[in-house]
């Protein structure tokens, strides 16, 4: 069953809708801060009228991250085709009525992205892109939020977070220690600076509706 999404916050999203033009809404937060599960939820209450496009999907593939010595970082801002991300947010804003806009999908079984996995039909009007890093000012990122009508900040407590991140790493395959070292190392510097761009966010969400 998905989580509850306060009534204010579904309003929100009719008010974003009522012109009947397509509208883009970015989720952004820090990593295992539940952007995901807040993608779902509103999934869910939209049937019919939404589609998940994710920013993972433009996550380098592994052989490139290797040849880039940045395997060991991944997840990173560089880590990923971001100027890839905003032409895909752009054709999804001026998408044709004739047109189907296919769009990648990360794999976390395969710890890879597959091409073409998502299909945005021209008639849905809401798609739902989520990810860390939409609110940041630098290189190829720095065009992103132009692309999105409105964006909210996933805002959840880090205890929480951090414990969701080891799960995920030890479900898909690491060792406890592991897990919690590639947290400390990776995914925590991720999440300070996800964190610092928190203030250009139109809402700060939380599931609790403080």
């Amino acid at each position: 069953m998905s989580p509850v999404i306060a009534s204010r916050f579904l309003a929100r999203l009719e008010d974003l809708l009522a012109g009947g033009q397509r509208k883009l809404l970015g989720l952004v937060g820090s990593p295992g801060g539940g952007k995901s599960t807040l993608a779902q939820a509103l999934l869910a209450a939209l049937p019919g009228r939404a589609v998940v496009v994710p920013m993972d999907g433009f996550h380098l593939a592994n052989a490139e991250l290797a040849r880039l010595g940045r395997a060991e970082r991944k997840g990173a801002p560089d880590t990923f085709d971001s100027a890839g991300y905003v032409a895909l947010l752009r054709r999804l804003k001026a998408q044709p009525a004739d047109e189907i806009v296919y769009a990648p999908e990360f794999r976390r079984e395969i710890e890879e992205p597959v091409a073409g996995a998502i299909a945005v039909e021209p008639r849905v009007p809401l798609v739902i892109t989520e990810g860390n890093y939409l609110l940041l000012e630098d290189a190829h990122w720095a065009r992103v939020r132009e692309q999105l009508d409105e964006v909210w900040f996933v805002d959840t407590d880090d205890a929480l977070r951090r414990d969701r991140l080891v799960q995920r790493h030890i479900r898909f395959g690491r060792t406890p220690q592991a897990a919690r070292d590639w947290v400390d190392r990776t995914d925590e510097p991720n999440a300070r600076l996800v964190a610092a761009s928190r203030h250009r966010a139109d809402v700060q969400f939380r599931w609790d509706g403080e």
